[in-house]
C-alpha cells in the first residue's frame, strides 16, 4: 500500500463509523423525547431495552472508530518517518542520519505530548505494522485495536522476513495453508492474543528456544522498585518452571492457611507467606505446622520430545512454551505437582476421555483444563486451579459427564450463567464453548493452536507409520 493510500483507507472507515455513531445518537434523542423513530423501530418498542442496545451499539462503533484513528496515527508517523529519511542526503554522515532521526521522534513527541521514548516506540511499532499490510489492514478497518497491532509488532521484533510474514499470514490469513483457528484476532482480550501468538512465535522461531533460554538465564534478577503509601514492589526474573514452583506453592500453602478463623484474602496470603519464607522467619501463622495441599500443574510434552529425538519445545500450563530440557528434567525427576500430558503425533491434541457418571474424575478435570487453558467466558483471563468444571447442558437436563459438555469457568462467571441469559454454546473434545449474550451477541471461542509435533530427523515415511501406530495404541491404553 503506497504512502497516503492507507489514509484513505482509514478515513473511509472514520466518516461510516462517525455516520453510523450519528444516526444512534438521532435515535437515542427521539427515544429520550417519547417521539416516533423512523429507523425502524415501532411503536411498542421497549424503550429502556432499545437505549440500553444503542449504548452497546455505541461502544463497539466507538472501539472501531479509535482503531480506526490508530490506523491513521500509525500510518502517518511511518510515513514521517519515511519522509524525514527521504529528505536525509545519500551521502549525509551516520552522525547526520542519526540527528535526522532523532529530529522527526522529537517533531512527533511534541505534536502528541508524550515522552521521547514513547515518540521513538510509536515510530518502530508504526513502520513495522505498516511494513505488514494484513496487520495495518485490521488495525485501520477496525477489525482489531491498537493494542491488537501493537501485540503483533512486539512479537515479530527479532523475526527476518520470512518469519514475521509467516507469523501474520497464521494469524491474519484465512487463505493460508494453516490458519489459527477459533476467535479473530481482534476477538480476543489482548493479553490472550499475546499469549496465542507468542506460542505460535517460539514453536516457529529461527533460533531455538533452548538457546534463547540459556541467554534468559543468565539474565536473570532480582528488583525493587519503591511505590507510593509506603509500598514497595520485588520482583523477580527467573527460569519459567522456578517461577511457576514458587507461585503454585505459595497459592496452596495459602490455600491451606485459608479456614473460619483466617480473615486475610489469598491475595493478601500470598506475599505473607513469601515475605516470610524470604526472611526466615518461618512464620505466617506457623507455615511450618500447615499442610500444602497438591498444586497440580499439567506439562504438555510432544512424544519424540520427551524421548528426547527432537527439542521441540513443550508446554508449562499457566507459563507457556519452555525448553524440551527442562520439560525433560520436570517429567523424570518426580515432580509430584506436575501431571505429563502426552498427546497424539497426528494432530498435537490428546486423546478424549469420557464417563457416564455426574461425578467428575481428576483426569477429565484435568483434561479440561489442557482444553480450554482459563475461564472461557468472553474475555476472562482467570486460569487459576480455582476454576470450576460446569456442565454446559445442565445434569437434570440430560447433559452428559464428557469433555464435549464440559468447561472451565471462573467462580465469578460460573456464578453468572446460572443467573443470567449468558449462554455457552456447544463443546467439542479439542474446543472450549462460544458464548451467546442476553443481547444476541455470539462471542466465538478461543481455540488452542495445537500443531501435529515434529518427526525425529531423518525419519523415513515407513518409519513414521510404524511409530505413529506404536504411540498412539500407547496413548489410548
Amino acid at each position: 500500500m503506497g504512502i497516503g493510500g492507507g489514509v484513505a483507507v482509514a478515513l473511509e472507515g472514520v466518516r461510516a463509523s462517525v455516520a453510523a455513531l450519528d444516526a444512534l445518537e438521532r435515535e437515542d434523542a427521539s427515544l429520550g423525547f417519547g417521539l416516533d423513530v423512523d429507523a425502524g423501530v415501532g411503536a411498542g418498542v421497549d424503550v429502556l431495552q432499545r437505549r440500553y442496545e444503542i449504548r452497546l451499539e455505541r461502544l463497539e462503533l466507538t472501539s472501531r472508530l479509535e482503531a480506526q484513528l490508530a490506523g491513521m496515527k500509525a500510518r502517518d508517523a511511518a510515513d514521517a518517518a519515511g519522509f524525514q529519511e527521504a529528505m536525509t542526503p545519500p551521502d549525509a554522515s551516520v552522525q547526520d542520519r542519526t540527528y535526522a532521526q532523532m529530529s522527526v521522534v522529537e517533531e512527533i513527541a511534541g505534536v502528541l505530548t508524550i515522552s521521547s521514548a514513547a515518540a521513538g516506540a510509536l515510530v518502530e511499532q508504526s513502520r513495522r505494522i505498516c511494513s505488514l499490510p494484513p496487520v495495518f489492514q485490521a488495525l485501520s478497518t477496525g477489525a482489531m485495536s491498537w493494542q491488537h497491532a501493537r501485540v503483533v509488532a512486539d512479537e515479530t521484533e527479532g523475526l527476518d522476513a520470512v518469519g514475521a510474514a509467516g507469523l501474520v499470514a497464521h494469524f491474519f490469513d484465512p487463505a493460508t495453508s494453516e490458519p489459527a483457528r477459533g476467535a479473530a484476532p481482534g476477538e480476543l482480550v489482548p493479553s490472550r492474543f499475546r499469549a496465542k501468538i507468542r506460542g505460535w512465535r517460539e514453536r516457529h522461531h529461527p533460533e531455538s528456544i533452548q538457546k534463547r533460554h540459556a541467554k534468559g538465564v543468565a539474565d536473570r534478577r532480582m528488583e525493587y522498585t519503591p511505590d507510593r503509601d509506603g509500598m514497595a514492589w520485588v520482583s523477580l526474573y527467573l527460569p519459567g518452571d522456578t517461577a511457576c514452583a514458587i507461585w503454585n506453592r505459595t497459592t496452596a500453602t495459602a490455600r491451606g492457611l485459608q479456614g473460619p478463623n483466617e480473615p486475610r484474602t489469598l491475595t493478601q496470603l500470598r506475599p505473607d507467606i513469601a515475605a516470610s519464607l524470604l526472611l526466615g522467619a518461618g512464620t505466617a501463622t506457623d507455615l511450618a505446622e500447615i499442610p500444602t495441599p497438591r498444586a497440580d500443574v499439567l506439562v504438555t510434552v510432544p512424544v519424540f520430545s520427551l524421548l528426547g529425538l527432537t527439542d521441540e519445545p513443550a508446554v508449562l500450563d499457566g507459563l507457556g512454551p519452555i525448553p524440551a530440557s527442562m520439560a525433560r528434567k520436570l517429567v523424570a525427576g518426580g515432580a509430584e505437582s506436575f501431571y505429563r500430558v502426552l498427546v497424539d503425533p497426528r494432530d498435537g491434541a490428546p486423546l478424549e476421555i469420557g464417563r457416564k457418571n455426574y461425578r467428575l474424575t481428576g483426569a477429565i478435570k484435568r483434561w479440561i483444563r489442557l482444553r480450554d487453558a482459563q475461564c472461557t467466558f468472553p474475555g476472562c483471563t482467570n486460569r487459576t486451579p480455582d476454576n470450576e468444571t460446569d456442565h454446559l447442558t445442565a445434569w437434570q437436563d440430560g447433559g452428559t459427564t464428557n469433555v464435549s459438555n464440559l468447561a472451565q469457568l471462573c467462580r465469578k462467571h460460573h456464578r453468572l450463567k446460572h443467573h443470567s441469559q449468558w449462554t455457552p454454546g456447544p463443546a467439542t473434545s479439542k474446543d472450549p464453548p462460544g458464548w451467546t449474550s442476553p443481547t444476541g451477541r455470539f462471542y466465538n471461542p478461543e481455540h488452542q493452536d495445537s500443531e501435529p509435533t515434529h518427526w525425529p530427523p531423518g525419519s523415513l515415511p515407513g518409519q513414521r507409520s510404524i511409530l505413529e501406530e506404536a504411540l498412539v495404541l500407547r496413548l489410548a491404553g
